[in-house]
């Protein structure tokens, strides 16, 4: 098991997510370390812990991210861009699909309402605000990831959330997965993130359980799925945060063959 360090507010944890669920990692992952003014704290599991080494087998992900920051000026995360393991896909084949329209102004509830049928993960986010001439205080908001329409042929997953500092308003992120060749990997994904609370906030905590089992014919689909190769599954991520901090990671994560 390796150990070295990310950083994601809510948003993002959906890109780590996807990065570690495509790269299908076999045992809970612990990571921690410093980059610059940041200390970060995160726990991946992927479940099964076993995987086939041929065909695929549906794949679930817990994760939890937890962010501090030395003093000075809350710095906010601006991209993260991961290449993931190819030994994975996504089975978003008959998954109802959600847009970003049915998601704008809605709360988390409205949203799990109106997507239900594309609902993917569900977790927590939460952040630090300190708006001018105030003290700092702590916002929350349930996270919700739903399957999104294609873009020029690529998946795409929605992140939701909701935050009520300095004004309630839906954030609604979309993340392009599209697939590359680069040695082990197989798949990127990079995010574009928008301001939390308009720039006074920074994330201290995300929680997201992602992956979803669908009964296809008979069958047990999983919406993403993975197999083991090599003993061995990875991934790398570079964060980009908006004091010019960058942090490199790259995961390598055991996995087991089942039967």
């Amino acid at each position: 098991m390796r150990r070295g360090k990310l950083k994601l507010p809510g948003a993002l944890l959906v890109a780590s997510a996807i990065a570690l669920l495509l790269a299908a990692g076999a045992a809970a992952i612990t990571i921690g370390g410093s980059y610059g003014p940041f200390s970060v704290k995160a726990t991946f599991d992927v479940t099964p812990h076993e995987l086939p080494a041929k065909g695929e087998a549906p794949v679930t992900m817990t994760s939890i991210l937890r962010v501090k920051q030395k003093g000075g000026t809350p710095a906010s995360l601006k991209t993260v861009t991961f290449q993931v393991d190819k030994h994975g896909s996504i089975g978003r084949r008959g998954v109802p699909v959600c847009t970003a329209a049915k998601l704008a102004e809605t709360t988390p509830s409205q949203a799990r309402k109106r997507c239900a049928g594309s609902l993917v993960g569900t977790g927590e986010g939460k952040a630090n605000v300190t708006l001018p001439g105030q003290s700092t205080v702590q916002i929350s908001s349930p996270l919700s990831l739903f399957n999104g329409p294609l873009d020029h042929g690529r998946p795409t997953l929605l992140a939701h959330a909701y935050e009520t500092l300095p004004k309630p308003q839906a954030l609604v992120v979309p993340i392009v997965i599209e697939r590359v060749k680069h040695g082990r990997y197989g798949y990127r994904a990079k995010v574009q993130l928008p301001p939390i609370a308009e720039g006074y906030g920074s994330a201290t905590l995300a929680e997201v359980k992602i992956g979803r089992v669908f009964d296809r014919h008979g069958q047990r689909i999983g919406y993403f799925n993975a197999s083991c190769s090599g003993g061995r599954l990875q991934a790398h991520g570079v964060l980009s945060f908006s004091d010019g901090t960058l942090a490199p990671t790259t995961l390598v994560t055991p996995c087991n063959v089942s039967g």
